[in-house]
């Protein structure tokens, strides 16, 4: 975002990527999950509804208060922020843990406004937009040295199953613990050399069944 950028936006007008402030108020929020429950957005401060400048400026008071009404949305938010002439932007990515709710609730924009969502808007966006479950999501800063080839060993060994010379890599994306380059939460907690390293809040409750009777459990 530059000076240019931003004097084309305020010719331009709101709509669907823009809001205009005259001041901060801590309401920004709603606009800012509305942009982050759409396709993105800024939110100009110091400009009229208008489009006249009437100036805004990016203290340090003013950048913590702006943080910190975005880190407590619903999953948190990250924006950006810049002081461009008179004005202050607030830049906000589009999401991709939709949907976003603030204090006051969920919003999109829509016709050039930031709207609250109704129960069947709010179910339809947490429908399109699935959270990846907990096993299937990727783990940072683990790769194949860290799993352990015993592990792996005694489940071949248990499940009856010969891999001969399969490298381990392929023998997990098989189980689809992992794909070519990042192993999933699943894959560490079942080969991992230390478990805990990569997920430190880990646990296993594993159940022994005769039949359809349970015979032992134990927590690891």
């Amino acid at each position: 975002m530059d000076y240019d950028r931003v004097k084309l936006l305020i010719r331009e007008g709101e709509g669907l990527t823009v809001e205009f402030k005259e001041k901060y108020t801590s309401r920004i929020d709603e606009d800012i999950v509305a942009f982050a429950n759409s396709k993105g957005g800024a939110v100009l401060l110091g400009v009229a509804d208008d489009n006249t400048i009437v100036c805004e400026h990016l203290t340090n008071e003013l950048k913590g208060r702006i943080n910190s009404l975005a880190r407590n949305c619903k999953p948190g938010i990250s924006v950006n922020l810049m002081q461009i002439g008179d004005v202050v932007v607030v830049e906000v990515p589009q999401g991709d843990e939709k949907p976003y709710s603030c204090s006051s609730g969920y919003f999109r924009r829509l016709n050039g406004n930031t709207q609250k969502m109704n129960h069947e808007e709010i179910w339809v966006m947490f429908s399109e937009n699935e959270i990846i479950p907990f096993e299937e999501k990727a783990v940072k800063g683990i790769s194949y040295s860290d799993i352990s080839s015993d592990k792996i060993s005694a489940f071949t060994k248990e499940a009856k199953i010969d891999i001969g010379s399969i490298p381990m890599s392929d023998f997990l994306i098989s189980l689809n613990v992992a794909d070519e380059t990042k192993v999933n939460n699943a894959g560490v907690m079942f080969f991992a050399k230390d478990v805990h390293k990569h997920i430190s809040q880990a646990q296993m409750t594993l159940l022994a069944f005769k039949g359809t009777k349970k015979v032992t459990t134990q927590v690891c």
